[in-house]
């Protein structure tokens, strides 16, 4: 012990350094959001040269409207993908939960929030009973989410009826992807967003200041914020821009789900980057058995994790009923597997213990972007399942050899 270097309290390394770690890491293989940025640029340029109507203003507006669903349920398997599991049944346990809410409310219509609240806890008693076969008796969650994959439709059906289909009465469910803010509030939403970016990079400098530990400059913090603040005020000016088509019938602001969508990546980056689950987690994506001698509760840590996963899902299913206004036995079928790309192409590890909620997010802009823009270009559905399967797997292929490559530095090391 006595060859340790103590480190300085508040010890900060140039911002040059910090540039020269981040290139080191992307030679051994950690490549971050890297993959998804630079898929987003070149959807950019490919869908705005073949159809004028990509870059419009209304199609922006409906593209971050689009993305909501998707990234609500890729945020979701995030946290199973971490622990190097998998949820086939969150986009089913979502449409079950929704099912039975709409249903709950043609009996009880003045009591929509309890009713939604019970879809909820739905949603929680699923991914408890995924996780307590997962984590209790060990069966595959390939398997156990498979087979709930298979019967909720079912289940579906049977409450819904014959026809398979039941229209959303609740105003305040429909406004959500319908309606949007006032021009103002697009503003203080910014405002509030920056500010809740700027305590956290503080806060984080000093926790580890007081834990003695390396801090970044802060130099990169309001750097940080003030892109976030450029890239933020860029995208309120065009949202509140009048993008109707109809002179009289103008339609302006920030889309009402964007703040709930803003507020789910918040909780969720705090609870998984900033919180012992959160480190807990990461450990038993890692290493489950370093991480059960460190004494974590492995079991606990799983069940937790699928949970949340199903939990959130129902978000997720809130902005699909939303959005299409009913909710259909065939709910949730193919978004998870969206969902599951979309978090591949952020850069979450689908053997674990890597990846990060805002890189997901990404990853669900570019899976959300091939489906408007085939769509833009008139080209059957069929195209968009052969390449977004496609996109899956050059991002699979791109995880495995990173890992492989990260893995030999290591060794070299």
């Amino acid at each position: 012990m006595s060859d340790v270097v103590p480190i300085k309290t508040g010890h900060e390394g140039s911002t040059a350094d910090q540039f020269k770690a981040y290139f080191s890491r992307l030679r051994a293989g950690e490549m971050g959001a890297v993959p998804a940025v630079g898929a987003m640029l070149l959807l950019v340029i490919l869908f705005s040269s073949l159809s004028p109507y990509f870059l419009t203003t209304l199609n922006i507006a409906n593209l971050f409207v689009q993305t909501a669903t998707i990234l609500t349920m890729t945020v979701a398997l995030v946290f199973v993908i971490l622990i190097g599991e998998i949820d086939l049944s969150a986009g089913v346990t979502a449409g079950t939960g929704m099912a039975i809410f709409v249903k709950m409310n043609q009996v009880l219509p003045q009591y929509w929030i309890w009713n939604l609240a019970f879809a909820f806890l739905v949603g929680l008693a699923v991914g408890w009973f995924i996780g307590f076969f997962v984590a209790k008796i060990g069966v595959p969650s390939f398997v156990i989410s498979l087979a709930l994959y298979l019967a909720l439709p079912g289940v579906m059906l049977i409450i819904l009826g014959e026809g398979g289909v039941l229209r959303v009465e609740v105003p305040e469910i429909k406004a959500i992807m319908n309606q949007n803010l006032p021009g103002w509030a697009g503003w203080a939403m910014l405002a509030v967003c920056l500010v809740i970016t700027t305590a956290m990079g503080l806060w984080d400098r000093g926790r580890r200041i007081k834990a003695q530990l390396p801090v970044r400059p802060l130099t990169l913090l309001w750097i940080k914020v003030a892109a976030s603040g450029i890239l933020g005020a860029a995208a309120i000016v065009l949202l509140n821009t009048n993008r109707s088509q109809n002179a009289f019938m103008p339609i302006a602001g920030v889309p009402l789900v964007i703040p709930m969508v803003l507020f789910i990546l918040f909780a969720c980056t705090f609870l998984l980057d900033r919180t012992r689950f959160g480190r807990h987690l990461f450990a038993v994506g890692g290493n489950p058995e370093a991480a059960r001698r460190a004494g974590i509760k492995v079991a606990r840590i799983r069940m937790m994790a699928f949970i949340i996963c199903s939990t959130l899902a129902m978000m997720s299913g809130v902005f699909n009923i939303s959005r299409i206004g009913n909710v259909e036995s065939s709910a949730g079928r193919a978004i998870v597997l969206q969902g599951v790309a979309a978090a591949v192409v952020g850069g979450v590890s689908l053997f674990g213990g890597r990846g990060r909620v805002a890189h997901a997010a990404l990853g669900a802009f570019v899976i959300a972007m091939i489906d408007n823009g085939l769509g833009l270009l008139g080209i059957p559905a069929g195209v968009n399942f052969i390449v977004t399967g496609g996109v899956l797997a050059v991002a699979a292929t791109v995880d495995a050899l990173a890992r492989r490559r990260s893995g030999a530095s290591l060794n070299r090391t």
